[in-house]
Formats: structure tokens, C-alpha cells, sequence
């Protein structure tokens, strides 16, 4: 049995090399350990689905896909403040201000609107905090399934605003459900 100092960091450690003995040496204890594990596992229910046939329950807090939402009018909710993109940790966010103009009155809610709304889903880490930020509730996380539809070319995962704002269709049909409840 050697002792042996070694400079690690600037200091000095003992270090020794002890022998092994004949058991330590057979692995033994280490190879029972392991099969004991295995054993262990081998009796347990499975973790793992069919996923084609078996569908997991999505969680209720799951956020998916953004959206711009519309007013009852059909008019853009958003009105280009930013405390989405300041609240955004990743930095996904970006948006451009710009006035709203006389015949623009009825596609924008207030005078200011956003003109250019971009989010890069490549940096999104779909926290939900632009959604809690917003003033005006015009950005929210769907439930949809489907988070973002696969590409090659990094231009096709920056979402703008054509791909964010809901449809008209849509925000009349929950406008007209809204007033009927």
C-alpha cells in the first residue's frame, strides 16, 4: 500500500491506492445489487403506452399553440403595449407599433395596434407568462395537441401574425356562444 500526494486546485491530497481484497475484486456484492434491481423493476407495472392506440390524458394546465385573440367584432385585441415580449424569458417575442389609421377602424380595437408580431417557436418555452402579462387578454396558449408542425428551414418557426391571429370565423362563433351563456 502506497500513499502518494497530488496537487489538485493548488492543494495537496492524500491519496491511496489500498488493495483490493479477493470478494472486492469478484464483484460480487455489485453484480446481486444489480440483479436485485432488475428483479425489482421486472415485477412492476409498465410505464410505457401503445401511443397510436393509447392516447394519454393531457395535463389541465398544458398550454399549446399561441393565439391572437379577437374581440366579438372581429377586431385584434392586441394593442402592441410589449408586456408580452418584457415578459417573455426567452426572448421569443417581437413586435412593431404602429398607428391605426381611419378606414383601419374596424380590424383594430385601439388607436395603437401591432403591426408586426412575430414569435420564434425555436426559443418559446411555452411558459404561459405572455399570456398572464397581457392587459388586454389577446395572447393565449391553446389546447391544441398539435405545438408546432415540423421543418427544415428555421424561417418556417418564426410564427407571425398570420399564423396567430384566430380566425374571424372562429372568434364570431365564440362571441355568439359567449352571449348565448
Amino acid at each position: 500500500m502506497s500513499i502518494e500526494t497530488i496537487s489538485l486546485s493548488g492543494r495537496k491530497k492524500m491519496v491511496s491506492n489500498k488493495e483490493m481484497t479477493f470478494w472486492e475484486r469478484l464483484y460480487l456484492v455489485a453484480i446481486v445489487k444489480g440483479l436485485f434491481i432488475t428483479l425489482k423493476h421486472l415485477f412492476r407495472k409498465k410505464v410505457t403506452i401503445h401511443y397510436p392506440e393509447q392516447v394519454r390524458e393531457m395535463s389541465p394546465v398544458y398550454r399549446g399553440q399561441h393565439q391572437l385573440k379577437r374581440d366579438e367584432q372581429g377586431r385584434e385585441n392586441c394593442t402592441a403595449c410589449g408586456l408580452c415580449a418584457l415578459s417573455c424569458p426567452a426572448e421569443a417575442i417581437t413586435m412593431k407599433a404602429a398607428e391605426r389609421t381611419a378606414d383601419e377602424k374596424h380590424l383594430y380595437r385601439e388607436e395603437k395596434y401591432a403591426s408586426i408580431y412575430e414569435i420564434n417557436m425555436l426559443r418559446c418555452i411555452f411558459c404561459g407568462l405572455c399570456e398572464e402579462a397581457c392587459p388586454k387578454d389577446a395572447i393565449y396558449l391553446t389546447t391544441s395537441k398539435v405545438l408546432v408542425p415540423s421543418s427544415y428551414e428555421r424561417e418556417d418557426f418564426i410564427f407571425g401574425k398570420d399564423r396567430l391571429v384566430m380566425p374571424l370565423d372562429v372568434a364570431i362563433k365564440n362571441a355568439q356562444l359567449n352571449n348565448a351563456n
